[in-house]
């Protein structure tokens, strides 16, 4: 947003909103509480005023001021944990184990991986991700961290591979794909439509 503003010059009106910046001079005040931005409101007498916050939810994703994905992916771990301790007795069950990974795949990571094709990933998020998986593990076999267990032994007893990092490159993999494909096929319309292409 400041960028655009200094774009222009330092402010930007159109026809019902516009853009103020309050500072001394636009590009050399650097802070952010000087940056505000007034948007239309229905009485055009008092127009809205937008303010920076540090972070905000939409749609279910918590978006920082940053970018970095830390907050969002630790708010989606806790979740999942809730979820995982609600259905405790399912996951930890006399079931067959096949099935409880299944489950524990279904239930607790679709909610760990909300929106993972979004995020940036840094070392620190890969840890609490790779973390998280091995806490699941570790509860589906009811092993205690006292137990002084190994992380490779407990791959080993539930069959498994480190496979979250993983699904997260595939989800990735398949948006970028779909992004690419709705492209092409629109510019193939725009073609058709325009009577280039037959």
């Amino acid at each position: 947003m400041k960028a655009l503003v200094i774009a222009f010059g330092g402010c930007f009106s159109g026809d019902n909103w516009k853009m103020l910046w309050t500072g001394n001079e636009c590009g050399k005040n650097k802070s952010n509480e000087n940056f505000k931005t007034t948007i239309p409101s229905k009485n055009y007498d008092r127009p809205k005023q937008l303010e920076n916050v540090e972070s905000f939810k939409y749609l279910g994703s918590i978006l920082t001021n940053d970018g970095r994905c830390t907050c969002e992916i630790k708010c989606r771990i806790a979740i999942a944990k809730a979820a995982f301790n609600k259905k405790r007795t399912l996951f930890t069950s006399t079931l067959d184990l096949e099935l409880r990974k299944k489950l524990v795949k279904c239930y607790v990571w679709s909610i760990a991986l909300y929106g993972a094709e979004t995020w940036t990933l840094r070392a620190v998020d890969q840890r609490h991700l790779e973390s998280f998986e091995m806490w699941c593990w570790r509860r589906v076999e009811k092993i205690s961290w006292t137990d002084h267990v190994r992380n490779k032994e407990i791959l080993l007893r539930v069959k498994e591979k480190r496979n979250i990092l993983h699904e997260i490159r595939k989800r990735k993999a398949n948006l970028i794909t779909f992004y690419v494909e709705t492209a092409f096929y629109n510019g193939l319309l725009k073609e058709r439509y325009k009577g280039e292409w037959k």
